[in-house]
């Protein structure tokens, strides 16, 4: 791993974001080396995509990381980002909640934690079938049921989504400024704004105009650590 180029990538990718936009370095497959390398620039906030590899990580880097979990979260591996004991790097905002399922699995891992876990829920918003995700209406349905009631250890922070996979950046703005406008509505009308606050959009390719759609959270990872290297 080279230092100096992670260092200059880094540097050009944090001059890009605005500062009420928080970055979240993505991680996975990356090293606990290359973490640290990163860490030691002074990043703090990284985002995990599988459940194990999260868990692995964690006890060996500092206990000041601030860990998302950004990956596809099935109810059977709750149990590895929520652990009994979970320590001081608990997991500190799960990005991509898309069904009352994992919902009761969360509140349920949260309760015999002690602790109240804050979560995003997942919009399906590209034209993929295999994106996952909540309808709008779904998201209008689930709000208004009132979830502190259903789920007293999980608090919904706001929402999260992915475009398509496609070179028409029309279509990438469309969705992104369409989840703009569901999360703009939601707090107006029905959600408290001092609660309801986060909007996590856009990756390497597409931040840039999902923070002019209103993004608060963006998720890098290729333009930081550089081209994944599989084996």
């Amino acid at each position: 791993m080279e230092l100096d180029a992670l260092a200059k990538r880094y540097a050009q990718v944090k001059a890009s974001i605005p500062s009420h936009v928080k970055l979240v370095a993505v991680s996975k497959t990356r090293t606990v080396e290359e973490i640290q390398a990163l860490y030691d620039l002074g990043h703090r906030a990284f985002g995990e995509n599988y459940p194990q590899e999260l868990r692995d990580k964690q006890p060996l880097l500092p206990a000041d990381i601030e860990w998302h979990f950004i990956g596809h979260l099935q109810s059977n591996k709750v149990k590895y980002i929520l652990p009994k004991d979970p320590g001081p790097a608990s997991t500190h905002l799960i990005h991509g909640v898309d069904s009352t399922k994992l919902l009761d699995e969360l509140d349920k891992r949260a309760a015999s934690c002690g602790l109240v876990q804050v979560v995003l829920l997942q919009v399906h918003i590209g034209q993929e079938e295999t994106k996952h995700g909540l309808l709008p209406d779904e998201v209008w349905e689930l709000l208004r049921s009132g979830p502190l009631l259903r789920w007293p250890n999980v608090r919904v922070r706001g929402l999260m989504g992915m475009a398509s996979n496609t070179d028409d950046a029309e279509q990438v703005r469309r969705e992104f400024h369409g989840l703009g406008e569901l999360f703009r509505k939601l707090r107006s009308s029905d959600q408290d704004p001092a609660v309801f606050t986060e909007l996590s959009m856009g990756m390497s390719g597409d931040a840039a105009v999902a923070i002019s759609e209103g993004s608060t959270l963006v998720r890098i990872g290729t333009a930081i650590f550089g081209e994944r290297v599989y084996e």
